[in-house]
């Protein structure tokens, strides 16, 4: 069985949010970045729409008919500003080691209201957070802590340097939604994955004390909120428990998140404000 025909890969998930959003992209550009071997790219195409396609090592792009080229995101596309009405960026979250000036890139080729869809691997399910607790691993009792040894998984000889990380930067929902927010993109919707069994089985024990502690936490810091009279910081709150006591999300073996365009990132920057006392420079 092919990868994006079988259930327990998030290539079948990915295939099935295009085919569901065949009318909304069809004759639009949508770049895929991580291509990898081009199963996406293929799938864009055969939806009607125009695929991009851009990898590090384009050497392992396997489709006929479609050229993928090489690019590093923290470098920067080789396309213009507002370029393209989509980006999927398949499993290269965990790769990149400046995960925000990625998603500012995401921001700056991506046209206004434009979708963003991410998917990685899920830190924020109940199995990695009781791996971490254990060894700092993406999976106790499988995988050793990230290092120097295993998580290099690829090196290009007589380069420029270009090399693939592994799995070192692996990221929840709650700071991955905080980075996209930093960069323009608001959450439009956390789509399904696979469910883990080991998830499952920790459900009832750990999602009581969940609930509770997220809760104590939301309940004081929302009193704190409507002290100071900010009803974004309110908002902002709700929306971050949400997520972090969301059944699907705990259990869930891959995040899959779209995400809308909403802003210029020079429009985020001019919103931003500080917590701390501001000073003057002399």
């Amino acid at each position: 069985m092919k990868y994006e025909d079988d259930p327990g890969s998030i290539k079948y998930h990915v295939k099935q949010f295009l085919l569901e959003n065949r009318e909304r992209f069809s004759g639009k550009k949508v770049i895929d970045f991580p291509a990898g071997n081009g199963i996406t790219s293929a799938i864009i195409r055969d939806i009607g729409a125009v695929p991009f396609p851009f990898d590090l090592f384009p050497e392992y792009f396997t489709q006929e008919g479609i050229q993928c080229v090489q690019a590093d995101a923290e470098n920067g596309l080789p396309v213009p500003d507002a370029f393209a009405n989509a980006v999927i960026c398949q499993e290269g979250m965990e790769h990149f080691n400046d995960q925000l000036k990625v998603l500012k890139e995401f921001n700056r080729v991506l046209a206004k209201e434009g979708t963003l869809l991410v998917t990685t691997p899920n830190y924020s399910n109940l199995r990695a957070k009781l791996s971490y607790l254990f060894s700092e691993s993406e999976r106790f009792l499988s995988f050793m802590p990230p290092n120097e040894k295993d998580s290099i998984w690829m090196k290009a000889e007589n380069d420029t340097g270009r090399i693939y990380f592994g799995h070192i930067f692996l990221t929840g929902i709650i700071r991955l939604r905080l980075l996209a927010k930093l960069s323009g993109f608001r959450i439009e919707k956390v789509h399904a994955t696979r469910n883990s069994s080991t998830c499952l089985f920790l459900f009832p024990f750990l999602y009581p004390w969940i609930l509770l502690m997220n809760w104590l936490a939301l309940k004081k810091n929302l009193r704190k909120a409507r002290a100071s009279g900010d009803p974004e910081k309110v908002k902002t709150y709700r929306e971050v428990y949400k997520l972090a006591i969301s059944p699907r999300i705990l259990t869930d073996k891959h995040l899959m998140v779209e995400f809308r365009k909403e802003a210029e990132v020079r429009e985020v920057a001019d919103r931003l404000s500080g917590t701390n006392t501001s000073f003057g420079l002399t």
